[in-house]
């Protein structure tokens, strides 16, 4: 059986096919109610709305979306957004955004009314998993998934990402090397989305244990909550051990930066009196000469965008999946453990 065109969604709902593509492209003008019955009707039907009138020629929408666990406005999100929009738009695309998609009543609205809107030709989800439900949704309707960064690479069509795990156990094992002794990790808690972000506290563990049986070493990982408010409840937990430790290792710069700051006020001075590494070498790290691993989302935003156009158009993929390093910027909020003394 054929799928359905707009002449019968609009007589199984009971309504006129102008209500019917409102229902799709102006849902302001139709009351939630007859806008939910269309809906329904359509994907029963197997109706999408590319195939109407307005894309019957091409069968695209010349947009695309990108999906994150957080707002636009945070480093990472900024800057792949940047080279994602530095490869779709010259070739003639537009970019919808959806932020927050870690709230369960997100996701599920963006998986639900997709398949039946099919108004985009492309999905990029940036830094964490997508489950199974979700990427057959996408897969109903043909849209390829472009992972950056993601955590896995399951269900997606095409990734780029950095190795987080493999990254924070070089930054940690930096650390080691100088001769630091009391490791401290200070991390937000593990999210439930499973984020890339989260591997970084495994590549800790592992090098603090493959290290363990060579060194006497004290390390501990300090999980606080998640939110705006992370940088200053890890300050508050590192003032409240018993010992200050001789080294930090961070999840990300966000944290290291106003630790460095913050922890200046209570004499704990780096690197006179404790080594700091960073990761992603974000705005401010080099202006307060922190010593990080460097990511590139900007980079990662432009590769990925030019695979997504190569799978719109259905030509194949040399390399789907890329895995690139994190690179070690030394900088000055490290040394050798009493090498100020």
């Amino acid at each position: 059986m054929g799928k359905a065109d707009i002449y019968e969604v609009a007589r199984a709902a009971g309504v006129s096919i102008s209500t019917v593509s409102r229902a799709f492209t102006r849902p302001e003008l139709v009351s939630a109610k007859t806008r939910r019955k269309v809906l329904d009707i359509a994907d029963k039907l197997d109706f999408n709305i590319s195939r109407s009138a307005t894309a019957l020629k091409s069968g695209r929408t010349n947009r695309v979306a990108m999906l994150m666990n957080e707002e636009i406005t945070s480093w990472f999100n900024t800057q792949t957004f940047a080279g994602i929009e530095s490869v779709m738009h010259p070739a003639g695309y537009d970019i919808s955004l959806f932020q927050h998609i870690d709230t369960e009543r997100n996701r599920d609205e963006f998986f639900t009314d997709l398949p039946i809107r099919r108004n985009v030709d492309a999905v990029f989800v940036a830094s964490f998993a997508i489950d199974p439900h979700e990427v057959e949704q996408l897969r109903r309707i043909h849209v390829p998934i472009i992972g950056i960064n993601t955590p896995s690479v399951d269900g997606f069509d095409a990734s780029i990402s950095i190795d987080d795990e493999k990254g924070m156990y070089t930054a940690t094992q930096h650390l080691i090397n100088l001769g630091h002794r009391h490791i401290v990790y200070p991390c937000s808690e593990a999210s439930l989305l499973n984020s890339s972000i989260d591997a970084r506290t495994r590549g800790f563990i592992r090098a603090c244990e493959d290290a363990q049986g060579k060194h006497d070493l004290n390390w501990q990982v300090l999980s606080v909550p998640r939110g705006p408010a992370f940088a200053d409840s890890a300050l508050s937990a590192l003032l409240a051990l018993d010992e200050f430790p001789d080294a930090i290792c961070c999840q990300m710069d966000m944290m290291a930066i106003p630790l460095v700051i913050k922890l200046g006020r209570y004499g704990h001075i780096t690197p006179r009196d404790y080594s700091i590494v960073g990761f992603d070498d974000s705005p401010n790290a080099d202006t307060i000469n922190l010593t990080t691993m460097r990511q590139d989302p900007y980079a990662m935003g432009r590769t990925a965008a030019t695979k997504a156009l190569k799978l719109i158009e259905g030509e194949p993929l040399t390399n789907a999946h890329e895995v690139v390093e994190a690179q070690f910027v030394p900088r000055g909020t490290d040394m050798p453990f009493g090498g100020a003394q």
